[in-house]
């Protein structure tokens, strides 16, 4: 006997409700509790809760006035690292329109907060962030150290990492909670 001819079959066709067969996806219909069926619809997925507080890394301060707050920690933290290279950016320039606004984007956070020092702690986070980064066959010198110093800091901390650019970090999961912003 085929699911056509079966009792039944035709009045839970015409009710709006599939046939049980194999063609019919186990992910799309469930049982509804009196023998027919319908369609699941996924539970939606809550947005991840946001951290009270983090530190941001420099693409982060650069793009705040971009970003939406939701992305973000609700008390943000620089590190002293980052203040360093925003101090630097004015400088590293010839072109006087492109200093300007690097200086303004200096001054804005330099207003704004109150920088997490480079202290011991961070100091021993970097020797594990720099383990980390190394094991991971990456260059751990150049830029990318003033990067891993400003993780170590937020290790060192105890805080969430938030950046414009989480893939940088692959090699710290598990050190530090790196999250995209």
């Amino acid at each position: 006997m085929t699911g056509e001819s079966q009792p039944g079959a035709q009045q839970r066709r015409q009710a709006g409700r599939p046939r049980a067969t194999a063609s019919v996806s186990a992910t799309r219909f469930q049982p509804d509790g009196t023998g027919g069926w319908h369609l699941r619809t996924p539970a939606p997925v809550p947005d991840p809760p946001r951290a009270h507080r983090g530190v941001i890394d420099t693409s982060v301060v650069i793009d705040l006035e971009q970003l939406e707050a939701g992305q973000l920690p609700i008390e943000l933290a620089v590190s002293a690292i980052t203040m360093a290279e925003l101090a630097a950016g004015p400088h590293a320039t010839g072109d006087t329109d492109e200093r300007a606004r690097r200086q303004d984007r200096l001054q804005r956070p330099e207003a704004a907060f109150d920088p997490l020092p480079f202290d011991a702690e961070a100091a021993r986070a970097h020797g594990r962030t720099y383990a980390a980064e190394v094991g991971s066959g990456r260059k751990a010198r150049g830029t990318r150290a003033l990067d891993l110093l400003i993780a170590a800091t937020a290790c060192g901390a105890g805080l969430p990492f938030s950046t414009r650019n989480p893939e940088d970090f692959e090699s710290l999961l598990g050190l530090v909670d790196v999250v995209a912003a």
